[in-house]
């Protein structure tokens, strides 16, 4: 495959990644969780498909393959380290969301 090719590949799964999570903090945030939950899924997904494309890669430089590192290579790469973490916050933002939304509830109880 086209190193370009690849790149925008990994930039689009991890771009696609990085916003269903921001959407899941956005949905967690109204208490929408069940959509949160499945933004986060989709996310995770997206994620898959990114690292599948990247596990090709190295497979091929371990088989010998050179690679060429380009700049577009590198940005992609970022790209994907960010989606990871933004899928990681969007998580914990869901659990805390969750625990604010009970404690919320108790003292509303009290």
């Amino acid at each position: 495959m086209e190193m370009y090719e690849t790149a925008f590949g990994l930039i689009l799964n991890a771009g696609n990644s990085k916003s269903k999570s921001m959407m899941a903090i956005e949905e967690a945030r109204d208490y929408n969780f069940a959509e949160a939950e499945a933004l986060i899924k989709e996310a995770r997904e997206d994620l898959r498909l990114a690292h599948q494309t990247q596990t090709e890669l190295i497979q091929g430089e371990a088989r010998g393959e050179k690679q060429e590192v380009s700049l577009m290579m590198v940005h992609a790469q970022d790209h994907l380290t960010t989606a990871m973490m933004m899928a990681d916050q969007a998580e914990e933002f869901l659990n805390i969301y969750r625990l604010l939304s009970s404690l919320l509830k108790k003292e509303d109880s009290e």
